[in-house]
């Protein structure tokens, strides 16, 4: 975990005080089933609450220090309650296995992670339906590979990636699901040494559901799953990020990210507004995505366990969702502030002398008569002057000059296809896909 691309609430989660409290809840509610069952006595379980009212603070270091001798963590972190709690803590753990722990624990820590960014998400997708509505009918240029192609509107831009976010969160929603799931079922997931009803009773104290089946570890498929939605949301955020980043550069100009007081942009040149922000944002997402490989490769583990997942885990949990929460909040203020320039749009737009339009040209002249082959020569044939003048001509009057297409179209026809607002016809009904009415209203 980078401090620079971390906010406080999302490390909360990860810090060592917290990890180590979510243990301790684990051996106390299984120490209540326990003794609901009569295998602990009663007072074994008043006595860890009885302790844990007094809100101890957790020692970290203490059990760091018992850790460097017994070389297990939560041997370490036993001892260390036992010496604290007294005599009852003996009945702590009874039947379970260190996994049950840490898998149960870990799936706390996801599950509330995943609410934070499923926060996050709420705010980053309000902040593009904001800016959707504001440009709903805002015309400029769409492009494919890069290069002019017909009229969009940015409204639809960003209406793209609120859909695009809407599924994510969908599948974080999933993810969280299936990753909230609590194992309390012994050395190999049998149930041997301890009643499935302990695992029930600390799933429902902690709001989890049980492991169908176990091992001595909750598959790893879940895990790979999970951190795999965080991967593809990173995508997701890097994709609007790129827009961003291509749309400010100087020779297009359309939208830039919002250039503060006093900040600078380089140390060399003052004049530069550089998209520093999506750029980061790039890099970030790649950092997201890198943790989705270790966490697929942690699914083949040996028989019922081994330990070669754990090291990954240790890192990749904080890490990826520490790193993504950092990125959504940054993805939103970069949406929020964004600075959007319509005439530039609109400039961009129309330097290309109309050759937006050909399509509409080709179509019309096929209604007309003339094969798709002839009419796609005819319109080709005056789009590629207007291309090789830069634009200074106009593809308009080079057709209406041509007699092979007023062989087919009159001045007037022609004219009629260069009508912007026939390419903007139907953005009511993608907002309404999108919005699901709401926007219409709006």
């Amino acid at each position: 975990m980078v401090p620079r691309y971390a906010r406080p609430a999302m490390t909360a989660i990860w810090e060592a005080e917290a990890r180590l409290r979510i243990w301790f809840e684990i051996e106390a509610h299984a120490t209540d089933a326990l003794a609901d069952l009569g295998v602990v006595p009663r007072e074994a379980a008043l006595a860890l609450w009885d302790w844990w009212a007094t809100d101890p603070a957790i020692d970290v270091a203490a059990i760091d220090t018992i850790e460097a001798v017994t070389k297990h963590d939560v041997i370490a972190f036993l001892t260390w309650v036992a010496d604290n709690v007294g005599e009852q803590a003996r009945f702590m753990h009874q039947g379970m296995t260190s996994s049950d722990v840490l898998d149960t624990c870990l799936a706390v820590q996801l599950a509330r992670a995943s609410d934070i960014l499923l926060d996050d998400l709420d705010a980053l997708l309000a902040a593009i339906k904001c800016r959707a509505l504001e440009h709903k009918f805002t015309p400029c240029i769409g492009r494919s590979h890069g290069i002019h192609a017909e009229p969009v509107t940015f409204g639809l831009k960003m209406a793209e990636a609120y859909a695009e976010f809407t599924r994510c969160r969908a599948r974080l929603v999933a993810a969280r699901a299936d990753i909230a799931t609590c194992a309390i079922s012994g050395a190999v997931g049998t149930f041997a040494n301890i009643d499935p009803a302990v695992e029930a009773h600390v799933a429902a104290r902690l709001g989890l559901t049980v492991e169908p089946v176990s091992t001595q570890v909750i598959p790893r498929d879940r895990h790979a799953m999970y951190f795999a939605t965080l991967g593809v949301i990173a995508s997701s955020i890097e994709r609007l990020a790129t827009e961003i980043r291509h749309l400010q550069r100087t020779e297009v100009l359309e939208v830039e990210e919002y250039f503060s007081p006093g900040q600078k942009g380089s140390s060399a040149m003052p004049h530069k507004r550089n998209p520093v922000l999506t750029e980061n944002l790039t890099g970030l997402a790649r950092m997201v995505r890198a943790y989705v490989t270790p966490a697929l490769e942690n699914v083949a583990l040996w028989h019922e366990r081994d330990i070669s997942h754990s090291s990954v885990e240790r890192y990749i949990g904080p890490d990826a969702t520490i790193t993504l929460d950092f990125a959504l909040a940054r993805l939103t203020g970069v949406i929020e502030k964004l600075v959007v320039y319509p005439q530039r749009m609109q400039k961009n737009l129309d330097r290309m002398g109309g050759l937006v339009h050909s399509q509409r040209v080709l179509l019309a002249l096929t209604q007309a008569g003339a094969s798709r082959e002839q009419a796609y020569t005819l319109v080709q044939r005056n789009a590629m002057k207007v291309w090789e003048s830069d634009g200074a001509l106009s593809l308009l009057e080079l057709l209406t000059a041509d007699s092979d297409v007023t062989a087919f179209l009159p001045p007037a026809d022609i004219a009629a296809r260069f009508d912007l607002a026939y390419h903007l016809r139907h953005v009511d009904t993608i907002f309404a896909r999108v919005f699901a009415d709401q926007a219409l209203a709006e």
